[in-house]
């Protein structure tokens, strides 16, 4: 059996952006990821926009909620593969130890929850940096971790980091 890989998505609050990477890296993961959200001090409510763009795609929304980085440091937590922060207040932040010692990255966006305004124009706020998401956790759950040593998935999902947001990633990595 292949191995299924945990990754942790980080944000501040962990109401939109980490609630977001989650379910996508969850559901175009096709079952080789098991993905987990938390936030540095959560706001304890999940977006409704975040839920909207999630059942548009047919994402089970019912068992999403905001919660703390603590319950995933603690003992008898899931070990992480991979933690990337979503956020760059959250990425600033010191970190717990996470059992494992997962590799990291940062993937910035914009915080779509902070967006002033009508209905709209939070929707579409939401809407656009889910896209973005969707650009970057596709690149990643196509890399062919299982031939690429640790180096290079480090520099892979760092690049994914720096790719410009509304750019999918393609690249063919080098395999070892």
């Amino acid at each position: 059996m292949d191995k299924i890989y945990n990754v942790l998505v980080l944000c501040t609050g962990n109401s939109a952006r980490s609630i977001l990477g989650e379910a996508l890296i969850n559901t175009l993961g096709k079952g080789r990821f098991h993905a987990f959200s938390a936030g540095s001090h959560p706001g304890g409510v999940v977006s409704p926009y975040a839920i909207e763009q999630l059942q548009a795609i047919g994402y089970p929304t019912e068992r999403l909620r905001s919660k703390s980085w603590d319950e995933f440091a603690a003992p008898g937590a899931p070990e992480m593969d991979f933690v990337f922060t979503v956020c760059d207040k959250a990425a600033g932040e010191m970190c717990p130890i996470w059992p494992g010692h997962p590799m990291t990255a940062h993937w910035g966006f914009e915080d779509p929850a902070a967006v002033q305004g009508s209905d709209a124009e939070k929707r579409r706020a939401f809407a656009q940096v889910f896209r973005q998401i969707r650009n970057r956790v596709q690149s990643f759950v196509a890399l062919p971790l299982d031939k690429l040593d640790a180096v290079a998935i480090k520099h892979e999902i760092m690049q994914i980091g720096q790719t410009p947001v509304d750019q999918q990633v393609h690249s063919q990595p080098a395999t070892t």
